[in-house]
């Protein structure tokens, strides 16, 4: 089964104009989502801060987008995503994507299921007008429907 944005990001994966003071607060935010549905286990979270600790910033993919990760047997217990957006930006240490206000968590229980989800997001977060419209949006139905509109897009120019 191919499972895609929308079967992961819903009311419970989605925090909109969240308050942090860091970027650990800002991926603690996001880890605690997936945390809450039960996909993986406080010490994943733990591990996602480490990992930034340790490699630097490198998962700041994109201006003021983050995806905060860990390995697999950090504690992911089923493929998982979510999306945390910040009402005020946080510095991340990356020279030239910060200050990130949107910061999106993922585990994957293996290093290829989740090779899918992200190249979905990847397609979606290319379409600079849907970013700009995610930023704005105040609820998560909205994401999801800028998703689905996004979603068709794509499949419609294939």
């Amino acid at each position: 089964m191919v499972v895609g944005l929308l079967d992961l990001l819903n009311e419970k994966t989605i925090r909109l104009d969240a308050e942090a003071a860091d970027w650990p607060e800002s991926v603690r935010l996001a880890g605690t989502l997936l945390v809450d549905i039960g996909a993986v286990s406080p010490s994943y979270v733990d591990a996602m801060v480490r990992v930034v600790e340790e490699l630097g910033p490198y998962m700041v993919v994109a201006p003021g987008i983050a995806l905060a990760h860990a390995r697999p047997e950090d504690g992911v217990k089923r493929m998982c995503m979510s999306l945390v957006s910040l009402a005020s930006p946080v510095e991340f240490g990356s020279e030239a994507n910060d200050p990130v206000d949107l910061v999106f968590a993922f585990g994957a229980v293996d290093k290829n299921a989740h090779i899918e989800v992200l190249k979905d997001l990847a397609t979606f977060l290319q379409h600079k007008e849907a970013v700009v419209v995610l930023r704005c949006c105040k609820s998560a139905s909205e994401v999801a429907r800028l998703i689905e509109k996004y979603s068709e897009y794509k499949e419609g120019q294939a």
